[in-house]
């Protein structure tokens, strides 16, 4: 019963920061989720680093900061139509220092490069694109809608697998997931779409409804794989959970697992209906 008290706070605390960091204006959302970049990228280190490459502490240093630039450039590009700061350049000179820091390190230099593209790859990027949703026309919505459709789906995907599981999902990597559970997922995303679709309509505005589920779909389906993903790596790593910052969830990459696959999806979807 502890445990279950201390995942419900836990989650709940994690729910209200980031709905709060969503609708409560751009310094609270580059805030929290330039944390989740940190968190997300240390976390894929001690990942990498349980698969046999030891973890480097200049490595991680110039990954965090690397991150930190690309994401922050990301949203300064997103919010100011006259800024000069470009992703492309800030990802440009941390291509350059990294590689060039390559050349004093000892160990495993494609191993180690490697892991440093998984970091950006993985984590910064999909993270430094919500910048432009939350910037777009309705973006506050919008991503809430995407947080929201995620954590029905992994909600319905648990009820459901738990009841009705019986054909795995993808046994290889996660043995508890189900297309039972999947399918349940994908049902209670889609209704929940429709249902804000027509008591919030002027809250959930700038789509139709068939865009709107056309998102929850999506969201469904790649928040699925974005799970798979996150499970595959823990795999190879050999560990259970991403970290333990978060109690009795464990780390903040076995939080946002979900999210970071449905960010790339979502922005290219939003710019071919726009």
């Amino acid at each position: 019963m502890n445990k279950i008290l201390t995942r419900a706070i836990t989650g709940s605390i994690y729910v209200a920061l980031l709905v709060a960091a969503t609708i409560c204006g751009h310094s609270a959302f580059i805030a929290v989720f330039g944390i989740l970049v940190i968190f997300g990228v240390w976390e894929i280190s001690n990942l990498c680093s349980q698969s046999g490459d030891k973890n480097n502490l200049l490595i991680l240093v110039i990954d965090i900061c690397g991150g930190l630039c690309i994401f922050i450039s990301s949203f300064l590009n997103a919010t100011s139509a006259n800024s000069p700061f470009s992703p492309l350049i800030a990802t440009a000179i941390y291509g350059i220092i990294r590689f060039i820091s390559q050349l004093y390190m000892r160990g495993n230099a494609i191993s180690q490069l490697s892991h440093s593209c998984l970091k950006i790859l993985l984590v910064v990027f999909p993270l430094s694109l919500l910048n432009y949703i939350h910037a777009a026309p309705h973006g506050h919505t919008t991503v809430l809608a995407c947080l929201i459709f995620i954590w029905i789906n992994d909600t319905g995907a648990f009820l459901i697998g738990s009841w009705l599981g019986k054909h795995r999902l993808f046994e290889r990597i996660s043995p508890k997931k189900s297309w039972e559970g999947f399918f349940g997922g994908l049902f209670f995303t889609l209704l929940t779409a429709y249902l804000l679709n027509i008591y919030f309509p002027h809250y959930f505005a700038g789509f139709t409804r068939i865009q709107w589920l056309g998102l929850a779909f999506l969201v469904s389906i790649f928040a699925t794989w974005g799970d798979l993903i996150e499970s595959m790596i823990k795999r190879v790593s050999g560990t259970k959970d991403s970290g333990h910052i978060l109690p009795g969830h464990g780390g903040i990459l076995d939080r946002i697992d979900s999210l970071l696959l449905v960010i790339p999806t979502s922005y290219v979807y939003f710019y071919l209906i726009s």
